[in-house]
């Protein structure tokens, strides 16, 4: 169920060709049934008129801190307020590093600081300013901060460029939004553990055995249960992520450690879901110093690592469990085995290896549970993750009501 049974959106439109699919934005989010307050930057109505906004939304257009008639009663204020959700499309490379940098010099910039509300991009702008360093460190510093982005697109832009920096389709960003708003409070008053990353296992100082796993998938998964109002904890192996907003992190580097971890912080938690990568082996012996390159040939003798998942499915009273595969051959085979073998709830598999799964920004899912089946993807790891969450939660609410 959604937090607020009423939608109440502020578009955002600020400067840029992509402004003309905004109108047709604006008709899709009331078809939803949103309510929508356009809201323009003075860029923005060099490409569009406030006249058009106002047809198709039924309200009179904000374009300005200054409106003496709006703010007599501090306007701003009370639309930031107003908000369910804040939605910028097209958002500028400007406003983007505008909004990074906490400035409030037009309206849209001042009610972006001043709501409490979600606040969703749908950057657009040519594929070098994308790319730029600058660009990419004020986007990931929203992302730090609980601001998500839909896009851009990769295809033909307007400056007769391909690449990277496209607005995503009205109708992509209205499902989106949708799917954003109807999660809210999915998982209230629940809290979930993830688990996320590779495991470092050490063979002697300077050397360990690890895997290709870069955490994305669970720290997505961590923001989209966070996102849909659950107390998450993220137990990470090693990776240069940063936290998800509001997300209890904990980081560790062997499976012993992320064993530990979990366990420590397992009473309580109504949901695990264990997307890291765990090692299921590590060296017999760890060497207390280098081992010096003296043979042609060194043997390395290797045992079990602790199964993290398979220990807390044994407790008397475990949490509700969701498992990953990630499997190269017969993917719903393994996965539904390993579903069986640990006593899971859930699984998600995934092929990985050649370009696929690890070190990828997209993936795709096949669920299992149960005699049940989903496919989920191929799509971004971060909506990908809101998708997962929302099965995740439809399974839970159904296993407690049995």
């Amino acid at each position: 169920m959604a937090a607020h049974s009423v939608r109440r959106i502020i578009l955002g439109v600020t400067g840029g060709i992509a402004a003309y699919k905004a109108p047709d934005l604006v008709r899709r989010l009331i078809e939803r049934g949103a309510e929508v307050q356009v809201v323009m930057t003075g860029s923005a109505q060099q490409f569009v008129t406030a006249t058009t906004f106002q047809a198709v939304s039924a309200r009179p257009v904000r374009t300005s801190l200054w409106d003496t008639e709006a703010e007599a009663a501090m306007g701003h204020i009370e639309l930031a307020r107003w908000a369910t959700q804040v939605v910028v499309a097209p958002a500028s490379a400007d406003f983007i590093a505008r909004l990074a940098h906490g400035f409030a010099d037009d309206l849209l910039a001042t009610l972006c600081l001043a709501t409490t509300a979600p606040i969703i991009l749908g950057p657009s702008m040519n594929r070098v300013m994308w790319a730029n360093a600058a660009t990419q460190a004020n986007v990931a510093t929203l992302r730090e901060r609980g601001i998500r982005l839909l896009g851009p697109a990769t295809g033909d832009q307007a400056c007769g460029e391909t690449g990277a920096g496209r607005m995503l389709e009205p109708r992509e960003i209205a499902d989106a939004v949708d799917l954003a708003f109807s999660a809210g409070g999915l998982l209230d008053g629940l809290k979930v553990m993830v688990t996320a990353g590779p495991t470092r296992e050490r063979i002697d100082p300077v050397r360990f055995i690890s895997n290709r796993s870069s955490g994305k998938m669970g720290f997505a998964v961590a923001a989209a249960a966070r996102e849909a109002g659950a107390e998450v904890t993220l137990v990470s192996g090693p990776v240069a992520l940063p936290t998800p907003f509001g997300v209890k992190r904990i980081d560790v580097e062997s499976a012993t450690d992320m064993h530990e971890a979990v366990h420590a912080q397992i009473d309580g938690t109504d949901i695990l879901i264990a997307a890291a990568a765990v090692a299921d082996y590590r060296p017999a012996a760890i060497a207390g110093q280098k081992i010096k390159k003296t043979e042609d040939n060194l043997e390395l003798a290797l045992t079990r690592a602790p199964d993290v998942l398979a220990s807390i499915t044994a407790l008397p009273k475990h949490p509700f469990a969701v498992g990953f595969a990630a499997e190269t051959e017969r993917i719903e085979e393994h996965a539904r085995a390993k579903l069986q073998k640990k006593r899971l709830d859930l699984i998600a598999a995934n092929r990985v290896g050649d370009g696929v799964g690890f070190d990828c920004d997209d993936n795709a899912l096949t669920v299992l549970w149960g005699n049940g089946s989903q496919q989920l993807g191929p799509k971004g790891k971060d909506d990908l993750a809101r998708d997962l969450i929302k099965l995740i939660a439809d399974r839970y609410q159904q296993k407690i009501k049995a």
